[in-house]
C-alpha cells in the first residue's frame, strides 16, 4: 500500500475514532467560479467525477468536520470510507482526497486551487463558491 494512502486512512480513523463533536452546519465550498452541482459533491469525493468541463476537480478532507460530512453527505462512516478508498486506490490507482487539519487549512487549499472543493464547519468567507449547506 502506497505511504500516502497509508497516511490517509491513518488521519481518517484517528479523526473518526477522536470524539471530535460533528458542526451543526456543514458548508461544500469550491474555488471561486466553480458551479459543481450539489448533487455531484458524492460522485467528487470517491473519486467517480474528476472534471468539470475543462476544470480538473481536487476535493479535500477537513479532518475535523470530516464526521459530519460523512454522515451527512457521503452517507457512510470512515471506515467505509477509507475501504472505498483503498479499493479505489489498488484497482485504479487513483489517490483519495488529501486531508487538512482544520477549516483554516481547507479554505486557504480551495482558495488557491483552481477546482479546489472541500467541506467546512463554519460560515465560509467570500471568495468561494458554496455548493451546498447540510
Amino acid at each position: 500500500m502506497p505511504h500516502r494512502l497509508r497516511q490517509w486512512i491513518f488521519s481518517l480513523l484517528f479523526a473518526g475514532m477522536s470524539g471530535v463533536a460533528a458542526a451543526d452546519d456543514l458548508y461544500i465550498v469550491c474555488h471561486a467560479g466553480v458551479s459543481l452541482a450539489a448533487g455531484d459533491v458524492r460522485d467528487m469525493f470517491l473519486g467517480e467525477k474528476q472534471f468539470l468541463g475543462a476544470v480538473r476537480l481536487v476535493p479535500v478532507d477537513n479532518i475535523a468536520a470530516q464526521p459530519a460530512f460523512l454522515e451527512k453527505v457521503m452517507k457512510m462512516d470512515g471506515i467505509k470510507y477509507a475501504a472505498t478508498w483503498a479499493k479505489k486506490s489498488f484497482r485504479d490507482g487513483v489517490n483519495p482526497p488529501p486531508a487538512m487539519a482544520n477549516d483554516g487549512a481547507v479554505l486557504e487549499f480551495v482558495k488557491r486551487t483552481p477546482g479546489g472543493c472541500g467541506y467546512l464547519g463554519a460560515d465560509p468567507p467570500a471568495g468561494v463558491t458554496v455548493i451546498g449547506k447540510y
